[in-house]
């Protein structure tokens, strides 16, 4: 149940059990953002979970409000949840996010699994406009899928396994699935891409293409598969860091399977796009590959040419993301949509700029800044727009290449790939770069209470609600 932070003696009325509820509720002093319990019934077998709404509050804290009653509610797993709500709809809306999120679980694979009781339903017991509760659900199922393809265990989504994966999903969603391995990549001339990957002992690795024609192909006049996207999302598809031939300590490993975040987050946004049957053209390019060490592994000082002719000098094996990000987003630009969206758990020296509780973004349209940020505040997925002026690239010129792939030192590291990824799309094209300094964090992060929060999904439905990407001349 939600409730104002004072009810009334009306919201006390109209609350089911309302008079018992309002003795517990004046047994102690209570404050906006607090919540208390009540069992009632003959066997107590009914749970009352109520949560005092602020006045004013953010999105992040009505997220961060629903997810505490939602994990204190199906704490003791019930088959049947009503949602009761005297609040906004927009309190309404963060607690079925809340629900949804919980609700969910990953993946597990003890031998002996504990018994788990099935959440049947929610039952809303409010009115609610349709398409902001099908927008509500389909985010959470999108929110969901990222999380839930980030926790599994590298031997388990290893490039073949993941790429598989990614072939049934485009076969149930009705998507169409191209496969670029290192064949066809070396032939396009994409050795980026490919000086990561060679290191790896299977020859797996490869960037995916998924393709989703929404409405407004139809009435374009041109054929469906012709019709150049209104939106490209790239992923960061790393699916176990080493850090190669400057191999990472044992922390700095240890979860370095969740390096794929970026791509299952485009995959989670293009999702819940096709469950809201959007009317835009998505393409969904994904750089799936492991960086590994072995005699074949790419190596400091090498010169690597990329898919666009942009030559780079290697400095730091374990700046891998940027170097398999250039070649996809140089492939995904080269089909020429109006917008382009990346996501990458990319730099560490975003996390220490921003902790964990927000993302970095980067744009080569600085003044959409406001409308980047503001979706981030509405969507609960808070981002921070950090600098991109041209004079950074001092810090990348190379005296063998056109550019180094990063600095020696590591101050502004966040920005300076943000600056060399800049270098792969052209500037004619919106282009987002979204470096998820928020996509892990101890304790979770607003209604998402494990440390894999899939962040990006609700901020990009969110995003493109707001009118992103931006008008083009296009016709």
């Amino acid at each position: 149940m939600l409730l104002p932070a004072s009810p009334s003696d009306a919201d006390w009325a109209a609350l089911p059990f309302g008079r018992l509820l309002r003795e517990v509720y004046g047994l102690k002093t209570r404050k906006a953002g607090d919540s208390f319990e009540l069992r009632v019934g003959a066997k107590a077998d009914t749970l009352l979970t109520v949560g005092l709404v602020p006045a004013e509050a953010s999105v992040f804290e009505r997220l961060q409000l629903a997810g505490k009653l939602a994990r204190a509610a199906l704490e003791a797993e019930p088959k049947s949840l009503l949602l009761f709500g005297l609040g906004s709809a927009e309190a309404l809306l963060a607690a079925i996010a809340g629900l949804q999120a919980a609700a969910f679980p990953l993946a597990s694979f003890k031998s002996k699994p504990k018994p788990h009781v099935r959440l049947r339903g929610i039952d809303v017991a409010a009115a609610l406009a349709s398409a902001d509760l099908d927008r509500c659900v389909a985010t959470a199922a999108g929110n969901n899928l990222a999380r839930w393809l980030t926790a599994l265990p590298p031997n388990q989504l290893d490039a073949r396994s993941y790429r598989r994966l990614l072939q049934e999903l485009a076969r149930r969603l009705k998507l169409k699935f191209t496969f670029y391995g290192e064949p066809k990549l070396r032939r396009l001339g994409a050795e980026a891409f490919l000086a990561v990957s060679r290191g790896n002992a299977t020859r797996d690795a490869g960037i995916v293409h998924l393709s989703y024609r929404g409405a407004s192909a139809r009435g374009s006049g041109a054929p469906r598969a012709a019709a150049p996207p209104d939106l490209s999302l790239v992923g960061k598809g790393i699916c176990f860091d080493t850090g190669g031939t400057n191999l990472k300590p044992h922390k700095g490993m240890l979860d370095m399977h969740t390096d794929m975040e970026g791509s299952a987050v485009a995959v989670g946004s293009l999702y819940a796009l096709h469950a809201l049957s959007s009317p835009l053209i998505v393409d969904c390019w994904l750089a799936i590959t492991e960086n590994r060490i072995g005699p074949t592994a790419y190596k400091p000082q090498d010169i690597i040419r990329a898919f666009n002719g942009t030559t780079i000098q290697v400095i730091h094996t374990d700046a891998e993301g940027r170097m398999v990000l250039a070649d996809t987003l140089a492939l995904a630009a080269a089909k020429k949509p109006r917008a382009i969206i990346d996501y990458a758990t990319l730099t560490g020296a975003c996390v220490y700029a921003l902790t964990e509780r927000y993302s970095g973004a980067f744009t080569n349209r600085p003044a959409a800044r406001e409308r980047i940020e503001s979706a981030g505040a509405s969507s609960g997925e808070r981002v921070w727009c950090f600098p991109m002026d041209a004079d950074f690239d001092t810090d990348l010129e190379s005296t063998v290449a056109d550019i180094m792939q990063c600095a020696v030192e590591g101050k502004g590291d966040h920005i300076l790939a943000a600056r060399f990824l800049n270098r792969f799309v052209p500037k004619e094209i919106p282009w987002l770069h979204l470096d998820l300094a928020a996509g892990a964090r101890t304790g979770g992060l607003a209604h998402i209470g494990t440390e894999i929060t899939g962040f990006g999904v609700r901020y990009t439905l969110e995003l493109l609600a707001n009118g992103w990407p931006p008008k083009s001349k296009r016709t």
